[in-house]
Formats: structure tokens, C-alpha cells, sequence
């Protein structure tokens, strides 16, 4: 079975390794995976590139090799190397232990260049050989060249609206399928939307305020991406067919909304269809006293008077 590696931002570290997993376990139930701190190693038939294409905080990823010669040469006597004309060598250290890294780049590099004929690029190559310290035990990777996703762009957005990493990361952490459906019922100026358009999924906007639905459409337009967009309250999800629902719940003097944050909570979450999946992004302490059968809840530190909260089911 084809072994993978992802390196995950230590921005939310708890969080960034929770993504790949989910996304992994999501797609192949009978992966085996294994965390070494910020790497996750990934046995499974899904292909590297699709998990990284949407995972949020993966730094860098690749396919696993167990022997330097398969480098060179795999199981059915292929160079990796083949056709390929640029190359580069990047070691990673995840040990407390010294490593030259700069002597173990050039050794590794000279090692690979009498091999094929493809040459060192350290700007843009074809393939990146990657050999990784971790405490328990070294590993060697490659990578071959890989196109992230365009970045949505917004003719209209907050400083206050949520951020799109999280957004992203919500998405994938509610378990939303590429053949699915996401609903945002507080949907702003569009951030879910976006995302999900981005990653191939579809999406429903809810918003009362008519102002930020035509700010949503406008920018959904934006990215040629079309989306249902609705002027209603958030107990319109009774009327709308969805697979889960990822949202930031209004709060704080930016929100127009007449209601306290707490009945709000309340509110929404009774009228939640009872199986959906759901990330819903909250102040923390509004979920407190209310029954959701979370699987995962997460802590956003803004500053001193804000935290934040992730809940996962």
C-alpha cells in the first residue's frame, strides 16, 4: 500500500494534524496513519496530492520511500527521476538532535546527480527529494510537482469575518464529501461558500441581512463560482436539503443581530437538522449547557478577552 507523509503548520497544531486524519479516514476508512509531532505518516490508497489539495495547514507532502534506491528505482524498476529535469534536495529536522542540514542537502544532491541527468533547481524542479529526522527515525520522500488550488478572491470582505483557514479547515474537519453539500445559515460575506467552491464541494448561503447576501454573490461572481444565496433568517435550513453545516455564529457589537449570543446558540442548535455534520465557530462558553455530542471542540486564542471555539461533530 502506497505510503505518504504530510508536514503540518504549527499554527494550530492539535487542529492542523486533526485536518489530515480526518481527511485521510474520510476518504479511505482503512488507512493506518502515525504521528511523529507535526508529521503524519499515511498508509492508503488515496494519493498524497488529494489530501494536500485540501488540507489547509499541510507545509509539505510527498510519497514515503523505505530505501534510498527507490529513488532511484521502485518495486518495478522505475526510476522516480525519469524524464525529469530539475531536482533539489531538502532535508527536515523534527529531532532535538543537531543536523547539518546544509551538508546533508549537498551530499544527498551529489548522491542523486550521478544517478540521473536532471539538475539542481532550488527555485522550481520537477522533483523534491526530501529526507526527514524525527526522533524515532529517519525517513526519505519525494515529491513530484504540485499545483495548489487558486485562492478565492473577494471584491468585498470584514476585518471581523472569519478567517479562511479556519473556514477551509472547518469544511474538512465536518467531514463534507466532494460530492456534497455545505450550508452556512450566518454566511456573511461568503467566506464557507468560497471555500467550498474552491475544493470542488457545493454550498448554500443563508444571511437576513440583504446586504450581505448581494456582498456573497458578488463575490462568488468574482471567482465564477454560483452558489444558492438566501435573504432569510437562519430557520430557513427547514426548507433547504444540505449534508452538513460549517458556520461562525454572530457575536459582539459587529453583529446585527438583536438577539444575545447565548440564545442564539440555543436557538440555532434546536433547529439544526438532527444528522447533520456540523464546525460551527462560536465564542467560548455559548455552548455551555447545550447538548451537541461533539466528536472534537477546539480553542482559538484571538487576545485577552476572546477565545474562540471550534465544535466538531
Amino acid at each position: 500500500m502506497p505510503e505518504s507523509f504530510f508536514l503540518v503548520s504549527k499554527e494550530y497544531p492539535e487542529l492542523a494534524v486533526d485536518e489530515v486524519v480526518t481527511l485521510v479516514k474520510m476518504y479511505d476508512r482503512f488507512a493506518k496513519v502515525k504521528t511523529i509531532s507535526n508529521l503524519i505518516l499515511v498508509q492508503s490508497v488515496t494519493p498524497w496530492e488529494k489530501i494536500a489539495r485540501r488540507a489547509t495547514f499541510v507545509k509539505t507532502a510527498g510519497q514515503l520511500l523505505r530505501k534510498m534506491s527507490n529513488v532511484f528505482f521502485d518495486e518495478n524498476n522505475y526510476s522516480l527521476l525519469f524524464g525529469a529535469k530539475s531536482f533539489m534536495c531538502k532535508a527536515i529536522n523534527l529531532s532535538d538532535r543537531p543536523v547539518d542540514i546544509p551538508e546533508i542537502e549537498r551530499s544527498l544532491g551529489s548522491m542523486v546527480s550521478t544517478f540521473c541527468n536532471a539538475k539542481v533547481s532550488l527555485e522550481d524542479p520537477d522533483v523534491v527529494i526530501y529526507m526527514i529526522f524525527t526522533e524515532e527515525e529517519n525517513f526519505f520522500g519525494f515529491a513530484t510537482k504540485f499545483e495548489p488550488a487558486k485562492r478565492p478572491e473577494k471584491l468585498t470582505k470584514f476585518h471581523h469575518e472569519l478567517d479562511w483557514k479556519l473556514t477551509r479547515a472547518m469544511i474538512n474537519l465536518a467531514k463534507i464529501h466532494d460530492d456534497e453539500t455545505v450550508c452556512d445559515p450566518f454566511c456573511g460575506t461568503g467566506s464557507t461558500l468560497l471555500e467550498a467552491q474552491s475544493m470542488g464541494i457545493k454550498s448554500i448561503g443563508i444571511d437576513f441581512d440583504e446586504k450581505m447576501c448581494k456582498i456573497t454573490k458578488d463575490n462568488l461572481k468574482k471567482n465564477g463560482f454560483s452558489a444558492e444565496v438566501y435573504n432569510q433568517n437562519y430557520d430557513y435550513m427547514d426548507q433547504l436539503s444540505f449534508d452538513g453545516i460549517v458556520t461562525d455564529l454572530p457575536y459582539g457589537t459587529a453583529s446585527k443581530v438583536s438577539e444575545p449570543p447565548k440564545k442564539i446558540m440555543k436557538k440555532f442548535i434546536s433547529k439544526m437538522p438532527k444528522k447533520a455534520k456540523f464546525a460551527i465557530m462560536c465564542k467560548k462558553g455559548l455552548d455551555d449547557g447545550v447538548k451537541l455530542n461533539l466528536t472534537k471542540k477546539y480553542e482559538i486564542y484571538r487576545h485577552k478577552s476572546l477565545t474562540r471555539m471550534i465544535l466538531v461533530k
